[in-house]
């Protein structure tokens, strides 16, 4: 008989809110963690990315949050700290959408956008906060966020955040919310640094897996594909595989910001609707690029490392490693884009001649197999026969399937870090005479009156009266400035 997570003790409005969204069947990881979760153990739950991390731990805090009083504002009562600020997005929405019957109100925080927002989110009553360490400790200094009352405190991709420095920040929060909180740590892996970490901080918690210990770190359901490809050649590749049979969402990887914008910029030019996102874009514009990934204006993502970390959309069918990963931990990362909560995904990797040394210990390490990529180009039968690509299909896609809407249809939120929006760029200043200048506004000619005469000596009306006339005969002339003649003595006097 197959589980539901009533049987697990969740909630009925958890469970109906679920369902609403088509969730009924809880994951591994889930089943594991739920019951010990909603008895208020601490955990430590390892599962890879996309087995259901996220609800494993956020129906434990909405559940608490339905048997506690409402809290002051400012004061949640649980907390959920994440390494990057789509991760917090994405957390924070699915918390949303378990908890949507039950009223839950959950704050999402963190870096890249303005306080007035946030502060204004915290100032009302607030259950649930998600966010990255460096916001809530600058949250906090500010005396806008409280930890005082915190009951759950959920650290998730705990692995994530010790590499991205994140740790020492963790630590203070930790240590400004109550002892006597359940505390849920998840990771994907279990480095030294993350252990002592629950050692310190986890009182008796029960370790949980979602995957057996024999289990390959390669996503079962996703199909590896790796050529030897030429760096010339490598972009008519990917438009081919991008125009393969049953293709949806796709996630393009890069190693540099430069590369993902050429990438994008010449999958655009050929007809694709794709976007880039990397560090040297603001937040703004790095959500609005996800949200029309999302909504399908978009259907091809190029992406950093660094920027796709904690990227999660279920839908992606194809990961293209457009350049080779720098480690085994870098390949499964981008491959794990794909093939997730039980769907079929394709992973794809263009091996360099250079990246050879490169990906042979990647091979290696992920026991793959493939030590020798075949040498492929964009027009090799093996690459349309693997991946399913249509015959006679081009390096630009057709103007008949250039349907979607593209990034210019979704609206990019530009807001500043003082919470406004940007205020229009104002014009140049025009000088006094001709149309609008570039000249700077030091070296700009100005008229200044004083009694009625100009500097320039010209005659100008007092107000209340009108303009003097001209001269008869002068023809608009003004009778030139004698020239003033200065001398300087030795001893520094000025004579005229």
């Amino acid at each position: 008989m197959t589980q539901t997570f009533r049987d697990l003790g969740v909630d009925e409005q958890i469970c109906a809110a679920l369902e609403v969204a088509g969730i009924t069947t809880p994951f591994p990881i889930q089943s594991l963690a739920l019951p010990i979760g909603l008895s208020g153990h601490d955990i430590i739950g390892q599962a890879r990315t996309g087995t259901g991390k996220t609800l494993a731990f956020g129906i434990p805090l909405l559940q608490h949050v339905a048997e506690t009083p409402a809290s002051q504002p400012s004061a949640p009562v649980s907390l959920v700290v994440v390494p990057t600020r789509e991760l917090a997005g994405q957390v924070a929405e699915d918390l949303r959408v378990a908890g949507r019957l039950g009223g839950a109100r959950v704050v999402t925080v963190y870096g890249g956008r303005a306080y007035e927002p946030q502060i204004d989110a915290l100032r009302a009553t607030v259950d649930i906060v998600v966010g990255t360490p460096g916001r809530l400790l600058d949250l906090v200094r500010q005396r806008h966020l409280d930890l005082s009352a915190v009951r759950s405190l959920v650290l998730d991709e705990a692995d994530k955040m010790l590499d991205l420095g994140f740790l020492p920040d963790v630590e203070r929060i930790l240590e400004l919310t109550p002892p006597s909180r359940q505390t849920m740590l998840f990771s994907a892996t279990m480095p030294g640094d993350v252990v002592q970490l629950s050692r310190r901080h986890l009182r008796q918690p029960l370790h949980v897996r979602g995957e057996q210990n024999d289990e390959p770190d390669l996503v079962p359901l996703t199909v590896q594909h790796v050529f030897r490809a030429h760096q010339m050649d490598k972009i008519e590749m990917l438009a081919r595989i991008l125009q393969a049979n049953g293709r949806g969402l796709s996630m393009v990887f890069c190693r540099t910001k430069r590369s993902a914008d050429q990438v994008a910029e010449a999958l655009t030019t050929r007809g694709f609707a794709a976007a880039a996102v990397h560090g040297d874009l603001g937040q703004g514009q790095r959500e609005r690029a996800m949200r029309a990934f999302r909504n399908g204006k978009i259907d091809v993502l190029v992406a950093t490392d660094v920027a796709a970390r904690g990227l999660d959309v279920d839908d992606v069918t194809h990961v293209i490693n457009y350049e080779c990963p720098e480690d085994d931990k870098a390949y499964l990362h981008r491959t794990g884009r794909t093939g997730r909560a039980g769907r079929d995904g394709i992973a794809v990797t263009f091996v360099d001649w250079r990246d050879m040394p490169r990906w042979k210990l990647i091979n290696e390490a992920l026991s793959m197999g493939q030590p020798e990529p075949p040498e492929t180009y964009s027009t090799s039968e093996h690459l349309f026969a693997a991946l399913d690509i249509p015959a006679g299909v081009k390096g630009s896609l057709p103007r008949a399937e250039r349907g979607r809407l593209g990034l210019q249809a979704e609206e990019l939120e530009d807001v500043g870090e003082t919470g406004k929006a940007r205020s229009p760029r104002r014009p140049e200043r025009r000088s006094d005479q001709g149309p609008r200048t570039d000249q700077p506004r030091k070296d700009r000619v100005r008229k200044r009156t004083r009694s009625g005469v100009s500097v320039r000596g010209t005659e100008t009306a007092q107000p209340g009266q009108a303009a003097p006339a001209k001269a008869e005969g002068s023809a608009d002339q003004a009778q030139p400035r004698r020239r003033r003649r200065r001398s300087r003595s030795r001893k520094g006097s000025t004579a005229s």
